[in-house]
């Protein structure tokens, strides 16, 4: 082995030192991001074939006589805890060296957690609320457990990550208490302000993820430069966000919501010109394409909310708000699941035809959805065919990287 493989490799087993003694631990739970990728892919798939048959009135699921309420809910939590599972049990051991990484039986316990939630929301009518409520609460309650390393950090360095967990803790209970009639709050407003959490989560995560994936990429192609994420960018971002969906909560139908919509749209939108580089170009890298694609779902769904909300002609706003939801978020799901999926199985970051059609369909499914409005003759079509589009990188997904999940890493490293 040569010198610069050698440093290589001590360097990615920086956070595995502290790798646990457990005997026997298979491939697939040998980290956090393995199990959570190997279920939430097929997951993607068969959540929206199971939509598709609920809307189209082949299965009856009553889901409380409030369908619409609930689907946003598991479009929101349900995927949530699993893809933020994945990112803070593999990124805190890395940003937090000296943490026993989470593992073997331990892991497959909270995937079981994880898995029960799913399957209770789908009987919600057999099982009720208050078990769906709990199954759900305590798998978010013990990420929050999992993430105090980071808020408890005298330097909070990470912390935000952690304080953002708790507030979407206090969200989603508050959801619960309104579904059982503890408390009086409309739902659907409700999940509207954990939409905004959910995004200021993938804001603070995305830092983290470009910081660690675009400079890995430029070591890889000998870009003699450094990429750095300045938070200043996103912290008025998430300001911009924070200050939208409370006044959309309070005030939904003030005018002023509508410039607030264009200020967050600009604000995240703003955060790509830290792809541009003092003495390098990497805006025709994939990956930087990739990610700053996230960016831009995200800010035209709150540009286009602003301008909706600005103009009387339009009432289109929760259309729009897909931008968000199938866009941005769905894209930063596949994309992170990428980025780890690659790097944290001992491989180097490439893009072939696969990743491009994962984010492209991703973005396609997106414009479809989000543009029903101007395509009146076409609803159905779009809604069924934006839905079966959506579903296909997570076809791609499982034919292209479940192998890298179940097989050891490819440098011969734990984990």
């Amino acid at each position: 082995m040569s010198e610069l493989e050698q440093e290589q490799k001590l360097h990615a087993t920086n956070h595995y030192l502290y790798y646990p003694d457990e005997k026997d631990i298979p491939t697939y739970l040998a980290y956090g991001f393995r199990p959570a990728f190997l279920l939430l892919a097929p997951y993607m798939i068969i959540t929206m074939l199971m939509w598709g048959l609920v809307w189209s009135g082949i299965i009856n699921i009553p889901f409380m006589n409030d369908t619409l309420t609930w689907h946003v809910y598991e479009m929101l939590f349900g995927i949530l805890t699993a893809g933020a599972m994945a990112f803070l049990t593999t990124g805190i051991p890395e940003l937090f060296p000296g943490m026993v990484p989470f593992v073997g039986k331990r892991l497959k316990y909270i995937m079981i957690l994880w898995v029960a939630g799913r399957v209770s929301f789908w009987i919600i009518d057999i099982v009720g609320v208050y078990i769906v409520a709990f199954l759900n609460l305590a798998m978010l309650g013990w990420l929050i457990w999992f993430a105090k390393d980071a808020v408890l950090d005298k330097l909070q360095r990470h912390a935000s990550l952690g304080y953002t967990l708790l507030a979407l803790f206090i969200i989603e209970t508050w959801f619960f208490a309104s579904q059982a009639g503890l408390a009086s709050t409309d739902s659907m407003s409700i999940l509207k302000i954990a939409l905004g959490a959910i995004v200021i989560l993938i804001l603070l995560a995305l830092r983290r993820a470009n910081m660690e994936s675009i400079n890995e990429l430029m070591e890889d192609k000998g870009i003699d430069d450094i990429y750095i994420s300045r938070p200043p960018k996103t912290n008025l971002a998430i300001f911009a966000v924070i200050l939208f969906t409370v006044v959309e909560f309070l005030y939904p139908q003030n005018s002023a919501l509508g410039w607030l919509g264009l200020a967050a749209g600009a604000s995240i939108l703003g955060i790509t010109a830290d792809y541009a580089l003092k003495d390098e170009f990497i805006l025709n890298q994939p990956f930087v394409i990739y990610l700053s694609s996230i960016f831009v779902m995200l800010s035209l769904g709150y540009a286009l909310m602003g301008w909706d909300l600005l103009n009387p002609d339009i009432d289109a706003i929760n259309h729009f708000r897909h931008f968000i939801t199938s866009g941005g978020i769905g894209l930063a799901y596949i994309v992170v699941m990428i980025i780890i999926g690659t790097i944290h199985t001992g491989r180097h970051l490439t893009s072939n035809i696969y990743t491009h059609l994962m984010v492209g369909l991703i973005i396609v499914a997106t414009l479809m959805r989000s543009l029903v409005p101007f395509f009146e003759n076409y609803i159905s079509e779009l809604y069924l065919w934006s839905s079966i589009i959506w579903t296909i990188p997570f076809m791609i997904y499982i034919k292209v990287f479940f192998s890298f999940l179940m097989n050891s890493r490819a440098d011969g490293i734990k984990g």
